[in-house]
């Protein structure tokens, strides 16, 4: 079966490319590394009492409680979160102003994009498509993440968590993606890496989801890299069902 959406004289008639930015743009090991590098840093920056190691496992417990205490889709700020997690492995009430520049600073200068991603995004830019991001972010955050990439101006919407209020799969983050671009979400696609998120959330929306490494029977077109999106715009690519 063919995975085009075409008009009357059979051409494509995708309007839109929806991006998620972590797993997708973003390469989470990346972040990974860039959050360990903090936390030994702020370690040595307090003489904390602990290894790395134990601090490292102190960050990750005490950010991932955070999250999952929060009600349903509910916004979160991830800042918030780290916060908690610097003032549970100092020991002690650690301002804002102290962790908070160096945390940006190793962040900044460690992240990497997936693979392809940047020159796909800047590509789907020259073409007539709306190409945008529904992404579960702070919204700083994110688009100083797709400014270090190189890739913010490409982008002609960005719609994250912090400016709904609510996180994927809320339909409320797909509904303003598609507000402010102004297509029918049966013209669009959704590229993301996890499935009820992403892709589930996006079809229960009527959006196409393009699983990256996601599985699931929401999806309807899968890519091994980035690059792959542009063979689903040129109607190259079969759809999974």
């Amino acid at each position: 079966m063919s995975g085009r959406v075409s008009d009357a004289d059979g051409t494509d008639d995708w309007a839109a490319v929806f991006w998620d930015i972590g797993g997708v743009i973003l390469a989470l090991e990346s972040v990974q590394s860039a959050h360990a590098e903090f936390v030994a840093d702020l370690c040595e920056r307090h003489a904390v009492d602990a290894t790395v190691e134990e601090a490292i496992e102190t960050w990750r417990t005490t950010v991932g409680d955070y999250f999952r205490e929060r009600d349903g889709t509910e916004f979160r700020s991830a800042r918030d979160g780290y916060h908690l997690a610097v003032e549970a492995i100092v020991g002690t009430a650690v301002p804002r102003a102290e962790w908070q520049p160096r945390f940006d600073e190793i962040v900044r200068s460690s992240i990497e994009p997936v693979p392809g991603a940047p020159e796909t995004i800047a590509r789907l830019a020259d073409r007539d498509l709306h190409v945008g991001v529904i992404s579960d972010v702070d919204d700083a955050a994110g688009r100083a993440m797709l400014e270090r990439f190189g890739v913010r101006d490409h982008f002609d919407s960005i719609t994250t968590s912090e400016a709904v209020g609510r996180t994927k799969p809320d339909p409320a983050m797909f509904e303003a993606a598609l507000e402010t671009a102004g297509v029918a979400p049966e013209r669009s696609l959704m590229i993301g890496d996890r499935y009820e998120h992403d892709i589930k959330g996006a079809a229960d929306s009527g959006i196409h989801g393009v699983a990256f490494g996601a599985e699931g029977p929401a999806v309807s077109y899968r890519i091994e890299t980035p690059e792959d999106v542009l063979e689903i715009v040129d109607g190259k690519r079969e759809r999974v069902d």
